[in-house]
């Protein structure tokens, strides 16, 4: 019995040295792993920063549009045609931009707008 146990702790210590000297079998997958993961963080960061480009050229791009829509903003077809209707009933420029909350320039634009089209006062 005692040269049993003797023996299991010699083969024991052995298989341990042993063990050090082996070669890890999941050593290249990590290492594999590892360049995936950089190699990933990689393409993100370049993909982050071509959009990050991106959105500055539609924001410049946006930046122009606005300015030029903020100058010219949309008037609704209906308050177009209240406009017309008052201009034709004989109001002032001034009367119809404040029932409209429009400004005279805007309103005169709409008229000439209407008369351009033919609908004649």
């Amino acid at each position: 019995m005692g040269y049993m146990i003797i023996s299991l702790v010699v083969l024991a210590a052995l298989l341990f040295t042993f063990s050090f000297f082996m070669k890890d079998p999941y050593k290249e997958l990590r290492e594999e792993i590892d360049q995936l993961t950089i190699q990933q963080i990689q393409d993100l960061y370049q993909i982050k920063k071509k959009l990050k480009i991106l959105e500055e050229e539609l924001l410049v791009g946006v930046d122009k549009q606005s300015s030029t829509s903020v100058e010219k903003k949309q008037i609704h077809e209906i308050i177009k045609n209240q406009v017309w209707a008052l201009a034709q009933q004989g109001m002032q420029l001034k009367q119809i931009a404040k029932q409209s909350s429009l400004s005279t320039h805007e309103v005169q634009e709409i008229i000439n707008e209407f008369v351009d089209k033919g609908q004649i006062i």
